[in-house]
């Protein structure tokens, strides 16, 4: 069974843990970089927990009657609704940037490729939860075929979502989310294909975080060395906007 921590957990346990970095702690700098609110929630859950402590999986009878939209609900451009009007025929997803082998793949060469079904809690940060039963790819395995440069350091996520200030969706996670085993590029909710308020044709699970970190309506994901100059360099749409810390992990 895997041990699961909420973030008043972790940042007790992680406050007794540094009784014991007390000369680390006296830089200035270091103290700076480690004790802000997002770095210090970072390096608590990934000191207290292994690399791929999973995420609670509940029960078929624990599935929500009702899995609430996030975010958008209909990205609504002309190119999604050709999309859509196609059953996502001509849709692909495009895996660029840092890759040695670049990708273009269809929602049928997805769907045929090796997947996991997980039954995880979705968690908002506007305080509401759902839980659902996911089936997708593993991201690592697409990373894999791509041949990922070992300059890499984080994985973007463009979507096809615009927001209500004309800017497009987008999200990022580091590698070790990237290759955590929950981790996938979910095509499925509750056994059937995704639907337009939940992200279709293909939206990102990574379910040890927060939801907006759940990216819908995937356009492209990129393997890049730095989050600097894009968006305003913070990592995501809600991150640039409004303040939200780019590390969201429960």
């Amino acid at each position: 069974m895997s041990l699961i921590f909420d973030r008043r957990t972790l940042l007790v346990g992680a406050t007794a843990t540094l009784a014991g970095c007390d000369r680390l702690a006296r830089n200035e700098g270091v103290r700076e970089a480690l004790f802000s609110a997002e770095n210090f929630h970072k390096w608590a859950q990934r000191s207290l927990m292994t690399r791929d402590a999973m995420a609670r999986e509940f029960r078929p009878d624990q599935i929500s009657p009702i899995f609430r939209s996030n975010g958008t609900a209909n990205p609504n451009t002309p190119e999604y609704r050709a999309l859509w009007r196609t059953g996502f025929a001509d849709w692909r997803l495009k895996i660029t940037g840092l890759v040695d082998r670049p990708l273009s793949l269809s929602l049928a060469q997805l769907r045929s490729l090796p997947h996991r079904e997980q039954i995880t809690r979705h968690d908002c940060v506007e305080g509401w939860s759902a839980i659902g039963k996911w089936r997708g790819v593993p991201l690592a395995l697409i990373l894999d075929a791509a041949r990922m440069n070992s300059r890499a350091r984080y994985i973007l996520f463009h979507c096809a979502d615009f927001m209500g200030d004309g800017r497009p969706y987008y999200e990022s996670i580091d590698l070790i989310d990237a290759f955590h085993p929950q981790t996938v590029l979910a095509f499925a909710l509750n056994d059937r294909p995704l639907t337009v308020a939940n992200g279709a044709p293909l939206r990102l699970r990574v379910e040890r975080h927060l939801g907006y970190k759940h990216a819908k309506y995937l356009m492209e994901i990129k393997a890049v060395d730095s989050l600097s100059g894009i968006g305003e360099g913070k990592g995501g749409y809600w991150e640039d906007r409004a303040g939200y810390d780019w590390y969201a992990g429960i």
